[in-house]
């Protein structure tokens, strides 16, 4: 009797939405072959990580066994499913499948890391199919928000999985390709083992919306504005960019993409021909010749973001173009969780600006990209899996998931990221349990959430910072008084005289009466003059900054 086991374990995107990294193995225990399901990022915020670039899944585990790697099979060219690729790419070694027009976005990605073209092989659609070690994998086409997203058919010596990847049950998506219920009745008729199952939206009740249904309210909206438009969504959302530059077109309009992300996902469509009849853009240099009612802008940043094109618009020009009070600025997407604060603060600026703003909180002109109960509950019914285990969403998800499927009568299995599950047998069970977390990029470089850069970033920007300098003479007297620097601090404090010099004041009173044994050892004048700034900064204006001591001995 084989003593090999088939095993799946989430590094990110289980638990949370975003970071995606799901690997699946078989072998023998703790010498299975792997390979891995996307490999995405989340982005930071100013709150909780300062100053950090990138948020990706902790790939430690699977570094360390990057020997038994066998591939790398990317979904969509969403970023919290490819963006991570690039970054650990030399790490893991491992060559990237993905279908064109994502593999079109991760050679630029691989490019610009100074890695080959070759790194990333294009895969076609099923029934072709990818050999892995022990895995044989099939990119099943399934509507999302962006083009060519694909379900994984995974057939290993255990029995077949799906893994769903993000996706909706749309049967016309205007760009890309429809939902095929009998092709997924066809793939799974001959049984699944398990489906691994996309969880955003299992708390929405009501069947989702297909995409073509938002034409005719963008277009009724887009004829109605007397003064320039402007619209703004997910630039990977190809056809809802391609149904606003319609709507546009059909009014009247000359096209403007404006943003580094909409062009290039654009250009990315075209190139591998899932976009052929994409109406004519002109430069935003031709734009400010023409009238402003002849104009439509077609923007980044519909969360928010701070560089992107909406909020540069929204704080004045941007590429020489400007809004004026009775233009129309769109948002056609949903604000992400987390991203309210950003959306609010462009919308308020545009307000100043006397611009007509609209947004989706009626549902007229954005649908999601993700299945809705209902629509799980019927890929559930198609597939008829063994197991059920929901990925790609928060805790509550992913339970509320478990429970979906166990009400049908599957077995549902909650793994959060970190959690290795054995699919071997009949019934799932729970094989080991890996630490998992955080690596930021901050800059240039791959840190951990444990190195401490980001709470050390968060401490300064909560508490401030002091610098001290003290000089010592041969004899560890003090030569001259000591100095400090403030940095994110008040200039006075309660006192009402300089916070500087009151912190020197309170230092050279330290050094004054401080015994020999103190004066000698650097480490104990260090964390005596520690508190000293803190206590005196505390009396001061009720806070403890960062401090940092610079002790310098003549000798």
């Amino acid at each position: 009797m084989s003593r090999d086991r088939l095993i799946y374990m989430p590094l990110g995107g289980a638990g949370e939405i975003g970071m995606n990294a799901y690997v699946y193995g078989y072998g023998a225990p703790g010498a299975e072959r792997l390979i891995l399901v996307d490999l995405g990022v989340a982005f930071p915020d100013m709150d909780s990580t300062p100053g950090v670039d990138l948020i990706m899944p902790d790939m430690n585990w699977l570094i360390e066994r990057a020997d038994r790697l066998d591939a790398i099979f990317i979904t969509h060219a969403h970023e919290d499913h490819v963006g991570a690729a690039a970054h650990f790419y030399r790490a893991l070694g491992a060559p990237v499948h993905a279908r064109a027009f994502t593999a079109n976005i991760a050679r630029a990605k691989m490019a610009e890391h100074g890695h080959p073209p070759e790194a990333v092989i294009t895969a076609s659609a099923w029934p072709e199919t990818v050999a892995a070690g022990p895995f044989t994998i099939g990119f099943l086409p399934m509507s999302h928000s962006i083009p060519e997203s694909a379900a994984l058919v995974i057939d290993t010596p255990a029995g077949r999985l799906i893994h769903s990847g993000d996706f909706k049950l749309d049967a016309t998506p205007i760009v890309g390709e429809a939902f095929d219920p009998e092709l997924w009745a066809e793939v799974s008729r001959d049984g699944v083992k398990a489906l691994i199952c996309d969880s955003t939206n299992v708390f929405s009740p009501h069947p989702g919306r297909s995409e073509a249904s938002l034409g005719p309210a963008i277009e009724t909206l887009v004829a109605q504005a007397t003064g320039m438009v402007v619209a703004t969504t997910f630039a990977s959302n190809v056809a809802r960019v391609k149904t606003l530059a319609e709507a546009g077109q059909r009014a009247g309009r000359s096209i403007v993409l404006l943003g580094r992300a909409m062009r290039r996902m654009i250009e990315a469509a075209v190139e591998t021909g899932v976009l052929t009849d994409f109406p004519h853009v002109v430069s935003p240099e031709e734009a400010r010749e023409l009238p402003r009612e002849n104009v439509m802008l077609l923007v980044t940043g519909s969360q928010g973001e701070r560089r992107a094109a909406s909020a540069q618009l929204a704080r004045g020009k941007y590429q020489g173009l400007e809004l004026k009070e009775g233009d129309l600025f769109l948002f056609s997407s949903k604000t992400i969780p987390g991203n309210e604060r950003g959306v609010i603060r462009i919308m308020n600026a545009l307000s100043e600006k006397g611009v007509d703003v609209v947004d989706d909180d009626n549902g007229q002109y954005h649908v999601s990209g993700h299945a809705n109960r209902p629509d799980l509950e019927r890929i559930h019914q198609i597939v008829t899996p063994d197991i059920l285990i929901p990925m790609h969403g928060e805790h509550r998800h992913l339970r509320e998931h478990v429970k979906l499927a166990e009400a049908r009568g599957m077995q549902g299995v909650l793994a959060v990221n970190g959690t290795m599950v054995d699919l071997t047998g009949a019934q799932a069970s729970v094989a080991d349990y890996v630490e998992t977390g955080r690596t930021y990029l901050d800059g240039s470089v791959l840190i951990g959430a444990m190195d401490g850069v980001v709470r050390d970033r968060i401490r300064m920007a909560l508490n401030g910072h002091v610098t001290a300098t003290i000089i010592l003479d041969e004899e560890d007297e003090p030569l001259g008084d000591p100095w400090c620097e403030i940095m994110g601090l008040p200039d006075t404090g309660t006192s009402n005289a300089a916070l500087v010099e009151v912190l020197e004041a309170d230092l050279s009173q330290f050094l004054n009466r401080a015994n020999e044994k103190t004066l000698a050892s650097d480490d104990t004048l260090h964390e005596s003059l520690r508190r000293v700034l803190r206590q005196s900064a505390q009396n001061e204006i009720g806070k403890k900054p960062e401090v940092t001591i610079i002790i310098s001995r003549m000798r």
